[in-house]
């Protein structure tokens, strides 16, 4: 029989890991509610310096409860370290600018912003931005003589050291990304289900039936809808900001973009498309792809050389695939093209097409994964600069990039860090010249309710002052409980900082914010006459800072995260079909001789479209962050989100088919069916680029744009000429000209989901 005990501890636990999985602020609140009195005890009551007690309070606060760096052990010292450093730096600087107001202010907006900034450069400075804007707001709103810093910094110093301890020693932290399990489950129902499809295709004995294929999508489909619940659903980020996780969360969308490729091609109930042996190879690489990617997102850890070499042969089965394809429009295009014959040209090729479409996007979610594990790999320094894994490039140029990406009006960053830095800066000046007690608590005000706009910082504050109401209540009540026993006041200190570590997360803004009151209450009191007043002062000073976090909110950012990721959208549209019309450009130069001119790999275009979708995945992570009920049904903006990828896939599709062709049949003149192609792109791409326009709020939404069957009649009768060369065969370039158009093809057939998807929804 269980015991009345375990069973309450049992469901303690359960509920706990409900509402924090994997534990994550759990384990950081028991090595702060450890660490923290300890320190704070041995530098105010045995050491007798007050200064460094509250340094290493603190510090040791910071560095455990608003960090949790990730990868392996050693590289996670090495950035406490590196934290350690930049608190003494900033402690110092703090410290000399605190005694004028002006420069005390100016200087406060400038770390802020550079701060806050930062974090669109490292993955490393954006886990620690709040720690390291704490290093800053302590000093600078304390003002303190010069003979106080080494104390100031002896506390610091005590912290980091205590910390990095404490991080390697008591509750490690596991390395595992959440998204990378239920990310494994998709490629490996994936896989399986591009082995029933060959199967079936091919035929014989042992083959899968059609049943079977279609049991295998359904499973494939509800794994990719079961991992982008997890990503969707989270009230909070679902993962780090590490390269590794920013990676896992592209891989969300690329594995979404899969899926649906996938449920494309199921087979039909009835008939069977002729057989096509290459395809079949394609799929089946493509499966071993996908469990080699699966088992690396297991353990990220474990060896690459199975995913490169599974990649590889994957890359070469599509290659023979493309090779052998010309035998398969022989013989079949005598006479004039006509309605009834255009489906049999194009449609021979449709299967192929299709494992071609599936092994792009196979190699790409490879790549992700392998990027994400290499990312775990990467020294600490290569962090810290946020160089990304495998580039050439310098670390610094990697950084100069990724600023110069987010230095536009549109970055949902750039929104950020001016608006922190602003409303601390005010903050400060504030707290200057009212000079108001306990100043440091009106920066930590503004600091942690500043939010994506008006309206959640405004709900924020109001749960910070309500919380902050209930905590200076309950602190009051344990006071005048407790008296003069201050050996009671050091028992609770180590519970109030679990449960302000915990409550965030578990349960709610307000709550931790009470159980922080609480704790700096016992803090303030500790060792001295109860002093209730405290808890008013404390209302007063969390009052103003939330007041300054609103008026900035509504100064810079008035319409919100739902505003942002529209003109995010509309910005990463905008470019990508910019990118796929320069692909199709560079396609039409390498079809051979006639009046167009020859374009090159559209590489400006490409990273226009990277940085658009960069910007566009920060100001996503926002609207997902972003309490509150959304103008625009999650499912919806998910779909707008994903038309990005295939629209960008489809370009890098259409790039890597023409970068791998030959130049033998360069002097062919197909100068029409250049002209049918361009005229193909130019209104598939203008169609999105209307769709931005609309997503901007410039234009209603356009219609989907209906096949076009005379366009493809012409297309064909263009190339009459290469379906059927001398030796009765077709040619390479033909077969590319036709894969080009069905990418083509795939970019219009997004349409109606994105048009009904960005449609205005009526006010509920």
């Amino acid at each position: 029989m269980r015991r009345p005990g375990r069973v309450t501890l049992g469901r303690a636990m359960s509920w706990l890991r409900a509402h924090d999985p994997e534990l994550a602020a759990t384990r950081r609140a028991v090595r702060t509610a450890i660490v923290m009195p300890a320190l704070f005890a041995l530098c105010g009551q045995v050491i007798g310096s007050p200064a460094m007690a509250t340094f290493a309070a603190f510090g040791s606060f910071s560095m455990l409860l608003l960090v949790d760096f990730t990868g392996p052990m050693v590289q996670r010292l090495q950035a406490h370290a590196g934290l350690a450093v930049a608190w003494a730096v900033l402690i110092s600087l703090g410290t000399l600018v605190a005694h004028r107001i002006w420069l005390a202010v100016a200087v406060m907006v400038v770390v802020g912003f550079l701060v806050l900034f930062a974090g669109a450069i490292s993955s490393v400075l954006a886990g620690a931005s709040t720690a390291l804007l704490l290093a800053f707001i302590l000093p600078v709103t304390s003002p303190a003589p010069l003979s106080q810093l080494p104390d100031r910094l002896a506390g610091a110093g005590l912290a980091a050291a205590a910390a990095m301890l404490a991080v390697s020693l008591l509750w490690p932290r596991p390395a595992a990304d959440p998204l990378s399990a239920p990310a494994a489950r998709v490629c490996r129902a994936a896989a399986e289900q591009l082995r029933a499809d060959a199967s079936w295709l091919a035929g014989g004995p042992g083959m899968a039936g059609v049943g079977q294929c279609r049991i295998t999508a359904h499973r494939a489909a509800a794994a990719a809808a079961d991992l982008r619940g997890v990503f969707d659903t989270t009230p909070y980020r679902p993962t780090g900001l590490s390269t590794s996780s920013r990676a896992i969360v592209r891989l969300v969308d690329e594995l979404t973009w899969l899926s649906d490729v996938l449920a494309d091609s199921v087979p039909p109930l009835d008939g069977r498309p002729a057989c096509d042996p290459d395809a079949h190879a394609v799929r089946r690489a493509a499966a071993r792809v996908l469990d080699e990617a699966a088992g690396l997102l297991d353990v990220p850890m474990n060896p690459r050389d199975a995913l490169r070499a599974a990649s590889n042969d994957l890359g070469a089965a599509m290659a023979g695939m493309e090779r052998h394809a010309t035998g398969r429009l022989s013989g079949h295009q005598a006479g004039a093209a006509t309605p009834s014959r255009v489906h049999p040209v194009i449609g021979r090729l449709d299967l192929s097409f299709r494992a071609q479409e599936l092994g792009f996007a196979t190699l790409q979610i490879a790549n992700n994964v392998d990027l994400a594990a290499s990312a775990e790999r990467r020294s600490w320094h290569d962090r810290l600069l946020g160089r990304e894994p495998g580039t050439l490039t310098e670390p610094l140029m990697s950084a100069r990039e990724r600023a110069a990406t987010h230095l536009r009006p549109q970055s949902v960053w750039l929104h950020n860090s001016l608006r922190g830095a602003l409303g601390l800066g005010i903050a400060v000046s504030l707290t200057q010249l009212t000079s108001l007690q306990h100043s440091f608590w009106v920066l930590l005000g503004t600091l942690s309710v500043l939010r994506s706009n008006a309206l959640n910082t405004g709900q924020n504050a109001m749960r910070a002052v309500l919380g902050t109401l209930a905590g200076s209540i309950i602190g009051a009540g344990l006071l005048q409980l407790i008296g003069h026993h201050s050996t009671v006041l050091w028992i609770l200190l180590p519970l109030a900082v679990l449960i302000a570590g915990i409550a965030p997360a578990a349960i709610s803004f307000a709550a931790g914010q009470a159980a922080f009151t609480v704790t700096v209450v016992i803090l303030f009191n500790i060792g001295q006459n109860p002093d209730w007043h405290i808890v008013l002062l404390r209302i007063q000073d969390i009052a103003v800072g939330c007041a300054v976090s609103v008026l900035m909110a509504l100064f810079l950012w008035p319409r919100g995260a739902t505003a942002a990721v529209d003109r995010a959208l509309a910005e990463a549209y905008t470019d990508s079909a910019r990118y796929l019309a320069g692909t199709v450009a560079y396609a039409v130069g390498r079809c051979g001789s006639g009046p167009a001119p020859t374009a090159g790999p559209p590489v400006e275009e490409g990273r226009a479209a990277a940085a658009a979708a960069r910007r566009l995945d920060d100001a996503f992570r926002s609207y997902l962050a972003e309490r509150g009920a959304k103008p625009t049904p999650l499912a919806d903006m998910t779909t707008l989100v994903t038309g990005i990828v295939g629209l960008r896939l489809a370009g890098d599709a259409v790039l890597g088919l023409w970068q791998r062709a030959g130049d033998e049949d360069a002097g062919t003149d197909r100068a029409e069916a250049r002209l049918v192609i361009l005229g193909t792109a130019g209104h598939v791409t203008g169609w999105y680029r209307d769709l931005a326009a609309a997503l901007g709020r410039a234009a209603p939404v356009p219609e989907p744009l209906p096949r076009n069957p005379t366009a493809e009649r012409r297309l064909v009768d263009s190339l009459r000429r290469d379906l059927t060369d001398e030796r009765g065969q077709s040619t390479a370039t033909a077969v590319r000209i036709i894969w080009t158009a069905d990418h083509l093809d795939v970019a219009r057939r997004l349409q109606p989901n994105l048009a009904a998807a960005a449609a205005p929804h009526p006010a509920s």
